[in-house]
């Protein structure tokens, strides 16, 4: 059996997420769906302090990221979009895993509301059917309703639903707002993309999840794709007695970890001590290598926390502080803001790790790394309010 060191596991998972130096295609669409196909799914969000999570995680990999190419893959259906740990762009291979049913189907139950609602149902459902796209904006408020995100509007929960159970899809996002279609107009073809059992499906999220974490305990397998923990264990045990994943031992850990075949000749390398070596660059709160905590604090030592979801008052490193990799390690984290109209990308507090000594290799690294994220906001003046080190927000602002 196979056995590596914690520090070839931080190095298989970087390169296994796409994160290593490496010779790569330059930056297009073709590269986008690339990566979108490695990491198996690409998270949406809407916030944009900077650039919204897709295309930040898209940059993380491939520099600059043009955001009509997400909207062209779309509209080629090369893509799609539906719920796999969070809402996500997902290769459109993968559509009949994704119809095979979901933890978030079962726990929100969208048929038995949909069918406690049914004028509301039917009303949105003809309204697509007559009028084409559609979007919760083109339903009317009820007089006096103020819909907030947890009392949405019926209409809205009933698109959801829909959406959820595959009788509508996502035809293409207006100014990142959703359009909404019958799924034959989307996907005409979607009979003859066949079905999936709920087991299958299982089987396939487990192995995508094992191949895009390079190196895993079981306990982190099922957070990838917020599978339930029970299937997901299940689908491991089937899958081993399958020879279609491989078992192999860390240092230091007590309990087995995980591979996937088509990574084998990497971990060969890495246990012989060619380990991969990261990029430099910074990660969306998004990104799939940090948005498992426990496995952030388990693989790097790093404790990183979404603080825009806290009060103001509780944030210790900034409203959307963002980790940087550099040379294997998470090793702070910056709180950006794109100033698009002045031109200028505000770092407004950069909190490095204890113990990470700022020499000459890191300045240049961050200071390129930076650079390039604000050409790419089309922010090119950078301005370091604060870092922990007294002289680094001087050596890294023009």
């Amino acid at each position: 059996m196979i056995t590596l060191s914690q520090e070839a596991v931080r190095g298989l998972m970087i390169a296994a997420l796409g994160l290593h130096q490496h010779l790569q295609m330059p930056a297009s669409k073709e590269a986008a769906l690339a990566v979108i196909r490695q990491l198996h799914h690409l998270p949406i969000d809407s916030i944009n302090v900077v650039a919204r999570a897709p295309y930040f995680v898209l940059w993380s990999r491939i520099g600059y990221c043009d955001p009509s190419w997400l909207d062209e893959l779309m509209a080629e259906r090369q893509i799609f979009e539906y719920w796999a740990n969070a809402n996500c762009f997902l290769p459109i291979e993968d559509y009949p895993l994704y119809m095979a049913g979901s933890r978030v189907i079962e726990w929100r139950n969208p048929r038995k509301w949909l069918d406690d609602h049914p004028s509301v149902t039917r009303a949105v459902l003809d309204r697509i059917r007559d009028h084409g796209e559609t979007n919760a904006s083109d339903f009317e408020r009820p007089k006096d309703f103020k819909p907030t995100w947890d009392n949405p509007k019926q209409e809205q929960v009933a698109l959801e639903y829909l959406y959820l159970l595959g009788e509508i899809m996502v035809s293409r996002r207006d100014n990142f707002q959703r359009q909404y279609d019958l799924r034959e107009r989307v996907l005409p073809d979607y009979k003859e993309r066949g079905v999936a059992t709920l087991e299958e499906a299982t089987d396939q999220f487990v192995l995508y999840s094992v191949q895009a974490l390079g190196v895993t305990k079981a306990e982190w397998i099922a957070d990838y794709f917020r599978l339930k923990k029970a299937p997901a264990n299940a689908a491991l045990k089937r899958l081993l007695k399958k020879d279609r994943l491989i078992p192999v031992r860390v240092d230091g850990w007590d309990v087995p970890a995980y591979i996937h075949p088509d990574n084998l000749k990497r971990v060969e390398a890495a246990a012989a001590g060619n380990i991969p070596q990261s990029k430099t660059t910074l990660l969306s709160p998004f990104d799939p290598l940090v948005r498992d905590r426990g496995r952030g604090i388990d693989v790097f030592n790093f404790d990183y926390k979404i603080e825009f979801y806290f009060p103001e008052k509780k944030r210790v490193y900034g409203y959307f502080s963002l980790p940087i990799l550099y040379n294997n390690a998470l090793i702070g984290r910056l709180d950006p803001k794109a100033h698009r109209k002045e031109g200028i990308f505000e770092v407004k507090s950069l909190h490095l790790e204890p113990g990470i000594e700022v020499d000459d290799a890191l300045v240049t690294a961050l200071k390129r790394t930076l650079r390039d994220c604000a050409m790419w906001h089309y922010t090119p003046q950078i301005v370091v309010r604060y870092a922990t080190d007294a002289d680094l927000a001087d050596m890294l602002s023009d």
